[in-house]
């Protein structure tokens, strides 16, 4: 699988397989969804460059693109 881009309410996630670092991928207020062994995990790169994500992670890619979509929505506010 090679990492897949949307855009939802001005912002971008991007979906990336395990072997893609969040950071070489990501720039500063965009989010990643990354699949990982247990599952699918969330990841969101402040402006200032710092990641932070979930603490648990989604049990399919559909339900993490959910919440990255809900998060962006969320900031659009």
């Amino acid at each position: 699988m090679t990492h897949h881009l949307i855009t939802h309410r001005g912002i971008r996630i991007i979906t990336l397989t395990s072997a893609q670092d969040v950071a070489a991928h990501c720039a500063p207020g965009q989010t990643a969804i990354r699949e990982q062994d247990d599952g699918w995990w969330l990841y969101f790169m402040d402006q200032d460059g710092t990641l932070d994500g979930y603490d648990s992670p989604f049990a399919s890619r559909a339900e993490a693109l959910w919440a990255a979509k809900a998060a962006a929505e969320f900031s659009a506010q």
